[in-house]
């Protein structure tokens, strides 16, 4: 079971003899989260709105990419974006969380939120997942072409969550490059999660299946997953065939594709045929 589909899950359900059920469906009385994407130029503006929001009781996660300020990668920090919105909103009108704090601390910046102590949550992607705060509103992903779509999914999924509508900003910073345009182009078309693992597994690929890496170059050299889909049911349903009536690979037809995975690289999986 997954809550949020990626180009590893989409490969091995394909992969795998299992029957796959989707629910494509909001739980009752959910609304459509609106998704827009907004350059750095315009923060000022956003950081007014975010501000405005908040003196009409709206609660407020403003997602960075790192903790603190890094002399290796240019992006925004969660401490040093907290210091901002703090000096600019009021000393208890915003929180901070982020991996680096205590368990305690971080359960207390989550409950202040939560009851309304604060309204704006400044957090890296600690809360990416297991967090359910039903009013909060709007969701501010800071560097949102630093995020893959998968995670930029999943953060957005944390607010909406409630009967109220909801909005989520992607600022990002320029250059883009292709990827990550495309990538914000999906997030505003779609919240469909089995379309964007499939825009996703069309951009970083799926990996190996007989190996470690989850992206990168397809595994097939004849056929793409995301297009061939029904002809790698009627290949899964053949080498089902094969596995059992002539696991050992014998005869004229063994013979056959022995040389056939041979050829395409895959001469090692002929030791995994039991395996199931």
């Amino acid at each position: 079971m997954t809550a949020t589909p990626i180009p590893r899950t989409l490969v091995l359900t394909a992969y795998g003899d299992m029957e796959v059920s989707k629910l494509d469906e909001k739980p009752p009385g959910r609304q459509s989260i609106q998704t827009n994407a907004l350059s750095s130029d315009r923060i000022e503006e956003l950081i007014a709105r975010i501000y405005t929001a908040v003196q009409h009781g709206k609660k407020i996660y403003w997602i960075c990419p790192l903790v603190e300020e890094s002399e290796e990668v240019q992006a925004t920090a969660a401490e040093d974006r907290f210091k901002d919105l703090k000096s600019r909103m009021g000393e208890n009108v915003v929180g901070l969380v982020h991996g680096r704090m205590s368990v305690d601390e971080k359960n207390q910046a989550m409950a202040d939120f939560k009851e309304g102590k604060t309204r704006v949550l400044v957090a890296t992607t600690v809360i990416e997942v297991g967090v359910d705060v039903p009013d909060a509103t709007i969701m501010v992903i800071e560097h949102a072409e630093r995020f893959g779509l998968a995670q930029l999914h999943q953060l957005r999924g944390r607010v909406g969550r409630g009967s109220d509508a909801s909005h989520c900003m992607l600022l990002y910073y320029t250059p883009l490059s292709e990827t990550a345009e495309a990538r914000l182009k999906i997030m505003r078309e779609t919240e469909d999660g089995f379309r964007i693992a499939e825009e996703d597994l069309k951009l970083r690929g799926e990996g190996e299946v007989l190996g470690t890496r989850q992206s990168g170059t397809p595994g097939f050299n004849l056929a793409q997953l995301e297009r061939h889909a029904d002809i790698l049911e009627i290949a899964r349903d053949g080498a089902k065939l094969i596995v059992e009536t002539n696991p050992d690979l014998d005869g004229e037809q063994g013979e056959a594709l022995k040389l056939l995975l041979y050829l395409f690289g895959q001469d090692q999986a002929v030791r995994l045929l039991r395996a199931g």
